[in-house]
Formats: C-alpha cells, structure tokens, sequence
C-alpha cells in the first residue's frame, strides 16, 4: 500500500506550536491558580486567625492579671524578689574599702621622710583619693610622699584567675602647702595630696590584692597593724592660729 503525506511540514510544525502554547497557557493558569490560592490562605491568616489568637492572647492576659492583682501586697512581694536577684551583683560590684588602709600604709615613705596624715577621704563616685598630711623634714619629705605614691603598685588576680598588676594613680596633684606646729610645738609641713585611682584597686573581683611598694615592701589584704603613728590632728597655724 502506498501512503501520501499530503500535509505540508510547515502545517505539521503549526500544530505543535499550538500545542506547545496550549500546554504552557494551561500551566501557567494552573500556577496563577495555586498563587491565588496561597495568597487568599495567607490572607485569612492574617486577618482571620491572628485577630483570634490575638484575642485568646488579651483575655489570658486579663485573667492571669485579675489573678495576680487579687494577691495581697503583690506589688511588694516583686519589689522585694527584685531587689533579692540584685543582691548578687551588688556583692559582686561594691568595693573593698579596708585595702585602703594598706594602701596608706604601703605609701608612706621611711623615716626621715616619713609623714603624718591628718585627713584620708575616698570618694568612690569620682575615684579620687585625698590625704591631708603634715611631715616634718619638709618639702623633701612631701615630695617623696609623692613619689612613692606613683611608684606604687598592685598585683592581683582578676575574676578569671589570671595574674594583673595595676599602677595606683600616674598623676599626683598638691595644694594647701604651709608651715605649722604640730601637738609637740614643731615646725611641720601641711600639705594635701590627691590622685585618681583605678576600678581593679577597690574591686571585690581583684583577688590575693598585694600592694607593692618601691622599696619592695609589700602589703597584702591581710594586712591590718596600721601604725598609729601614721595618723595625728592636723598641725596648727604658726603662731597658735587654727
């Protein structure tokens, strides 16, 4: 039998371009569908199922504080566990006040050099340490005080157990320098001294704190026979004014 092939090719090609376009216009309406779809789901979600959840949200939070306010002395009970979880860190945080002592025994020159403090303050808000002394070798005497104020150290551990060393201040500033008698009638020089000191001085988290001296000499926290003659009354004006 013979065949005749009486469709042209490039009629045979129309038609499956046809086809292919059918099949990719069916896709694509199939796809814009499902996007539809997925959209108007999300859309009640969002409208629909959050205003509820929102809504079940608000009421268990008004029921669950009527609860709570209906609780005697409630609002102490949360200032009182506030101020209970803050104890802690203000353990942590406040300072060590007695290693001052230490220091001013750590700083104090050798005799002859050697002063009396009349006044010692320490104002932690400005960490600034001043001290009203009085010596009686003079000028000599107050600027070795100065001195061995700025060569002092401290060698410590810090929270993590490492070793650190701190300077005690790198600036020294004096004031108020004049000559008086002190209690015995003896010509002294009254000076006051000030400097700034680090946080890692006072820090309860500075640990095994050895104060070293120029000389040496260290003083440890343990450190607490304070020489009572490191302190008198401040010397009076010569001629017997206050």
């Amino acid at each position: 039998m013979i065949e005749l092939n009486l469709v042209p090719d490039v009629k045979q090609e129309l038609l499956q371009a046809q086809r292919a376009r059918t099949t990719i216009i069916s896709l694509a309406i199939l796809v814009s569908a499902v996007s539809v779809g997925v959209v108007v789901l999300l859309s009640i979600y969002l409208f629909v199922g959050l205003t509820v959840r929102n809504g079940f949200a608000d009421d268990a939070i008004k029921s669950k504080t009527k609860t709570l306010q209906s609780i005697p002395d409630i609002s102490d009970t949360l200032t009182i566990q506030n101020q209970l979880s803050l104890l802690s860190s203000m353990h942590d945080n406040k300072n060590i006040d007695s290693r001052f002592f230490a220091i001013l025994a750590a700083i104090n020159p050798p005799a002859p050099n050697s002063i009396v403090i009349s006044s010692a303050k320490i104002d932690a808000g400005s960490k600034t340490i001043t001290i009203d002394g009085q010596a009686s070798n003079g000028y000599q005497a107050a600027e070795q005080f100065k001195k061995t104020i700025l060569s002092t150290t401290m060698a410590y551990k810090d929270s993590s157990g490492a070793q650190q060393k701190v300077q005690l201040t790198d600036t020294v500033s004096t004031s108020d320098i004049s000559y008086g008698e002190d209690a015995s009638g003896k010509k002294v020089l009254r000076f006051t001294i000030s400097f700034n000191y680090p946080d890692a001085i006072f820090a309860r988290l500075s640990t095994s704190a050895v104060i070293q001296r120029p000389d040496l000499q260290d003083v440890t926290d343990s450190y607490l026979r304070v020489p009572q003659s490191l302190f008198s009354n401040r010397a009076s004006d010569l001629g017997g004014g206050k």
